[in-house]
């Protein structure tokens, strides 16, 4: 059997707020929509679920997430998920420049929770809050270049 993944999906408080934070980091939009219906339904285990969606890809569209914003019904907010928690933990990108990555973060209002870290002279990565709380993981391969 072929496995193939096609994308993780966040549910997000803000879906344009979302999209333009991850579109300045360089990802592209693929496409937009809303969806509602019985199919809806039945998909994702929700009745009268409703929401607006848009899908976006890194720029060789092999990494793709799918963010989404429910009308129906009403979102739930938890706490936002810390490094350590059992579950579905972050979303993580490779960068040619860390820090100009961390500067279009900082104009979302997104910082590194602790600071950079530099791994066996290998990568320069950190971990941010996005919108939503969303973790993202931000790498620079220090061997290419």
């Amino acid at each position: 059997m072929a496995i193939k993944l096609e994308n993780v999906g966040i549910a997000v408080r803000d879906l344009e707020a979302t999209i333009a934070f991850f579109t300045d980091l360089g990802l592209t939009v693929l496409g937009r929509d809303t969806i509602s219906g019985d199919w809806a339904d039945t998909a994702v285990g929700l009745d009268g679920n409703h929401a607006k969606i848009a899908l976006l890809a890194t720029p060789d569209e092999q990494g793709k997430i799918e963010l989404f914003e429910y009308i129906h019904p009403d979102a739930v907010e938890t706490e936002p998920t810390l490094p350590n928690e059992v579950g579905m933990h972050r979303v993580a990108f490779s960068v040619d420049d860390i820090d100009a990555a961390l500067e279009i973060a900082a104009k979302h209002g997104c910082h590194p929770l602790r600071g950079v870290a530099t791994y066996q002279d290998v990568y320069r990565l950190t971990y941010l809050r996005g919108p939503s709380g969303i973790l993202v993981m931000l790498a620079e391969d220090l061997t290419k270049g």
